[in-house]
């Protein structure tokens, strides 16, 4: 089975690579089920699975992976979303809110993690996120950002 991140490296099951990745079946399958529960879980916490490609889309490009930001790209023109958005995943930040402060929520923990705090936080909460819908954008957050970083390293593996 090609997951997701297979996909975003390019593997095919004839690269050793992609054999190397097996020797831990448990972290393919988990993350492939971790990318379906955050961009398109049972219960969407009003968060649209349109809302979570947009974001997903505007970090793959935050972290500059070219190759999930246009498939990021493309899965979300396939919902026809709308121009908010796409705007949102184009990267603007004059956005209405609450995509505003979820926008720069997601900036802010793509680019420098560490200097989130819990202020951050309640700033979603001012914006009209819940609790259920912080943690869901959360989980999204994390995931995404894996994604781009086990991606940009298995290529790096495969360049050696």
């Amino acid at each position: 089975m090609n997951d997701a991140i297979d996909k975003a490296v390019g593997l095919s099951p004839e690269e050793a690579l992609y054999a190397t990745r097996r020797f831990r079946p448990e972290f393919v399958q988990g993350a492939e089920q971790c990318r379906l529960s955050v961009l398109q879980p049972a219960n969407e916490q009003g968060l649209s699975a349109e809302l979570r490609l947009a974001l997903a889309c505007r970090m793959a490009t935050l972290n500059k992976d070219a190759v999930l930001t246009a498939d990021y790209d493309a899965q979300l023109a396939a919902v026809k979303p709308a121009p908010d958005l796409l705007a949102l995943a184009a990267g603007e930040t004059a956005l209405a809110e609450p995509l505003a402060t979820i926008a720069r929520h997601v900036d802010l923990v793509t680019l420098t993690p560490a200097t989130a705090q819990a202020e951050d936080i309640r700033k979603l909460e001012q914006a009209g996120l819940n609790n259920p819908q912080i943690v869901a954008l959360s989980e999204l957050i994390a995931f995404v950002n894996f994604q781009t970083r086990v991606a940009i390293g298995l290529r790096l593996m495969r360049s050696v």
